[in-house]
């Protein structure tokens, strides 16, 4: 089996022994649901983070954006599991706002793994089953984000902010102890460069990004500031993308995606992306806004009940993940994309119309989720389909960062609608504030639906000439 380029230079690998292989699947599953899951903590803990520490909830949003945006830009090495493992315990310290947002940001390294574990899969697994689990793993990698959300939920009742964080230190460990006991050795000349240029270039291109998404009022009142950073945001980007294509070891290999098909994979993905991380914060924020508070919604939710809310996402996600390779054998992967991306939009419609109801917030989520893991089980078939096997992990760690960048962005987005809706003196936004960040969800799903139905009919133009 040909393994993952190391300097431009493809490398073998071989299969682990069945027994091994046995050990070696679980693993890849429980190191990715954890860093998933301690990277996305953030979205039910939003609204005790501002009470805990005073700051507003457009401050407490970034402890999970800064997560999602140094996700994108972290270098996929096993190692990384020992920086997630320090910026937990920054977490759990009793330092300022500051810290924990290092450490937030130092937990969302860990989201780089998941390109990682796919390289892993892919070198050390018969090939036959190996697409099966980096599908897999795409989907563990998303609805890990509800896994954890009950426990961490209860945990911030029963003993605040700081001990929900100690699970993610706890979880981590796990983590790290697993991977140092599970990880096959890696194909032999393979050695771990890090792009530190790249990665530093991209980090500050995407966090001038985030900050003019989340920043109404410097658009308002200082708009040549604004338009300055956006330029400088911009040219960051372009000398970011010579750079990665100068280097012989780049952070993401850019030239992955010369091929329409997984150009139009990534769009689909950066855009779905957007739209997919809005609905998740948003039903949790609505679920807990005091009930009778004098802004005519809102159930008055524990944070622990919240993050019940969350779930039906994590169940019906796996479901539609474990379907959907026995529909890949009837349905083309563009198309299963496609109505993937209108069930997620579905569920944007369902909490916009009706979220008067518990249950209604319930129904919405779990429509969100089946959609959501239908979405990210059909993506890596589009990707692999048209990507020699030398090229499997370069193009993979590509979408990774493309959908955590959307992800990183829709989560800024998300804050910047709710904070405009926010009346002055308030702390939370008017209803209609989130009708607006759903129908924008809607909207983010129909391109996406769009995009992936010109490459279904790309594929059947080249496969029927």
């Amino acid at each position: 089996m040909t393994g993952q380029p190391v300097g431009g230079v493809a490398v073998k690998a071989l299969p682990v022994a069945r027994s091994e292989a046995r050990l070696l699947v679980p693993a890849l599953m429980f190191i990715v649901l954890v860093v998933a899951a301690v990277a996305s903590l953030g979205t039910p803990l939003i609204t005790s983070v501002a009470t805990s520490f005073h700051v507003s909830l457009g401050s407490a949003q970034w402890t999970l954006t800064v997560a999602l945006l140094s996700g994108a830009v972290a270098t996929p090495v096993l190692a990384t599991l020992a920086a997630v493992v320090a910026g937990s315990a920054l977490t759990v310290l009793p330092l300022p706002f500051a810290w924990l947002l290092a450490g937030r940001a130092a937990q969302g390294v860990g989201l780089g793994l998941t390109a990682l574990m796919m390289g892993v899969a892919r070198d050390h697994l018969p090939e036959e089953r190996s697409a099966a689990v980096i599908a897999l793993i795409s989907v563990v990698s998303i609805i890990g984000a509800g896994v954890g959300y009950p426990l961490a939920a209860l945990l911030a009742e029963l003993g605040g902010v700081r001990a929900a964080y100690g699970l993610g230190l706890v979880v981590n460990d796990a983590a790290l102890l697993t991977a140092w006991r599970s990880m096959p050795e890696a194909p032999k000349g393979r050695y771990a460069h890090v792009d530190v240029t790249g990665a530093v270039v991209l980090a500050a291109a995407l966090l001038l990004v985030l900050f003019l998404a989340g920043e109404r009022n410097l658009w308002s009142r200082h708009l040549a500031v604004a338009a300055g950073l956006a330029v400088v945001a911009v040219v960051l980007l372009r000398v970011w993308a010579v750079i990665e294509l100068r280097s012989t070891t780049p952070l993401v290999d850019v030239r992955a995606v010369r091929h329409p098909a997984v150009a139009g994979a990534n769009l689909a993905m950066f855009v779905g992306g957007i739209g997919m991380y809005l609905l998740l914060t948003l039903i949790t924020r609505y679920a807990q806004t005091p009930h009778g508070a004098g802004y005519g919604y809102g159930f008055g939710l524990t944070t622990f009940v919240a993050g019940l809310v969350l779930i039906p996402f994590s169940v019906l996600g796996f479901v539609a993940g474990k379907l959907t390779p026995r529909v890949r054998t009837r349905i083309a992967d563009p198309l299963l994309l496609a109505g993937s991306a209108v069930v997620v939009g579905g569920g944007f419609a369902l909490f916009a119309a009706a979220r008067s109801d518990l249950a209604e917030l319930f129904a919405a989520m779990g429509v969100f989720g089946f959609g959501v893991g239908g979405f990210s089980a059909a993506m890596p078939g589009v990707i692999l389909a048209v990507t020699p096997k030398s090229e499997t992990s370069s193009a993979m760690s590509f979408n990774y960062v493309v959908r955590s960048v959307g992800y990183s962005l829709g989560s800024a987005i998300d804050g910047l609608i709710l904070a405009a809706g926010t009346g002055p003196g308030h702390l939370f936004p008017d209803d209609s504030a989130y009708t607006t960040a759903a129908l924008v969800g809607v909207g983010a799903m129909a391109i996406t639906t769009l995009t992936s139905l010109v490459l279904a009919r790309r594929r059947s133009s080249e496969t029927n000439p």
